[in-house]
């Protein structure tokens, strides 16, 4: 497509050899024709918002797996797949007959402890006064006060079975560890679950989201020459801006904030992982979409702009050239670097200075040199225009 536009620059190139002069040096028919009419307009550094684009894929701040901590048969599911729960909400139930039998068993045994040290205790109490009257040994007060403290020991333990008892039969209340949205469910009423080697189902939490990208390391390094050359100046502490995207072009109404940048360039994929961050009340964000993210917040402080229709295609060696119109009111080819789009603008990293008067209408119809009438200077209007995002 850019190589037909100078298919009438090239007839105009060569009507306007063929017109200069006749092959004895007269006048061809073309001459006297009055120089064509250009609008131009005059080039106004300014400062200019920029952005940087890049496919992101969002992922919940928080993913949770659902395990079961015992093993026994699953009565029942308690939540509805896809759908939001709460923290410490039942999303399924282990048969908890067995659980409670061994909470009864644990029971018995601590009582019976309890009783058996009660017992050690009263032989140790009658007989500490009788070893005062030397009416027995000191081996047998002494085995009496052991087997006091043997006891008081069993007592210790059976409480510490009937705590696990009782913990077990708690855990045949599976929760959710978190708030979020339930996957699917991995296992059916009536199934046997292993333990904790079993995954029952998965929760995420989506508010806030996140949105895992990858900056390219050429642009990286990019970003980075404009920095230090002065060109390109960043968010203090990369406090960046973040718009996303939908597939269907639409905006998300809340906006987020850059979270994370790796240091390290991925050798996979060769860019630099970042991830941002957003509120998602509503959970209009799902995990596992694929957006586009805007980072918002740089700006090119002196920022030199021209309208892409005034911007072409260079037929000698590639790149791109605008037409300027000189002290003398002829239009030169001027070839100039161009960086992003703007709007509807090219911003000019060369080429280019503040000042100079760039044609944008009537391009096609010129050629190198030649005269031309202005017919409007959009200059006063380009600079009043506000800085464009990318």
């Amino acid at each position: 497509m850019p190589y037909k536009r100078f298919f009438p620059l090239a007839l105009a190139l060569a009507a306007a050899g063929c017109g200069q002069a006749g092959g004895d040096g007269a006048p061809g028919p073309g001459a006297g024709m009055p120089p064509p009419e250009v609008t131009v307009v005059t080039v106004q550094p300014k400062p200019l918002a920029v952005s940087f684009e890049y496919v992101g894929q969002t992922a919940g701040s928080r993913e949770a797996e659902v395990r079961s901590r015992v093993q026994g048969i699953l009565v029942s599911r308690n939540f509805a797949e896809g759908e939001a729960v709460r923290k410490g909400q039942s999303l399924y139930t282990i048969d908890p007959a067995p659980f409670e039998a061994a909470v009864e068993r644990a029971a018995a045994e601590l009582a019976a402890a309890e009783a058996r040290h009660g017992q050690a205790a009263r032989d140790a109490a009658r007989l500490k006064p009788l070893l005062a009257d030397r009416a027995i040994s000191q081996k047998e007060h002494d085995d009496a006060v052991s087997a006091e403290a043997i006891a008081a020991a069993e007592v210790k333990a059976a409480r510490a079975r009937l705590a696990e008892a009782r913990l077990n039969l708690g855990y045949t209340r599976v929760e959710a560890p978190i708030s979020g949205l339930a996957s699917r469910s991995l296992v059916s009423e009536g199934s046997l679950v292993p333990g904790p080697a079993q995954l029952l189902t998965t929760v995420v939490d989506v508010d806030p989201i996140w949105v895992n990208f990858g900056i390219p390391d050429n642009e990286q390094a990019r970003i980075q020459k404009e920095v230090e050359a002065g060109r390109l100046v960043l968010p203090k502490n990369g406090a960046f801006e973040v718009e996303v995207r939908l597939g269907d072009g639409s905006i998300v109404a809340r906006k987020g904030r850059l979270a994370f940048a790796d240091v390290r360039i991925s050798p996979a994929t060769g860019t630099r992982e970042a991830r941002a961050e957003l509120a998602n009340p509503d959970g209009r964000l799902r995990p596992g979409q694929f957006v586009r993210v805007v980072l918002k917040g740089a700006v090119i402080p002196d920022a030199v702009t021209v309208p892409q229709r005034a911007v072409l295609e260079n037929p000698q060696g590639g790149g791109k050239l605008v037409f300027v119109v000189d002290e003398k009111g002829s239009a030169q080819p001027r070839p100039v670097e161009a960086g992003p789009w703007a709007g509807g603008e090219w911003v000019i990293t060369s080429g280019l200075k503040g000042g100079e008067r760039v044609i944008v209408e009537g391009v096609l119809k010129l050629a190198p040199g030649a005269p031309v009438r202005v017919a409007g200077d959009k200059g006063a209007a380009n600079a009043a225009r506000k800085p464009a995002a990318k």
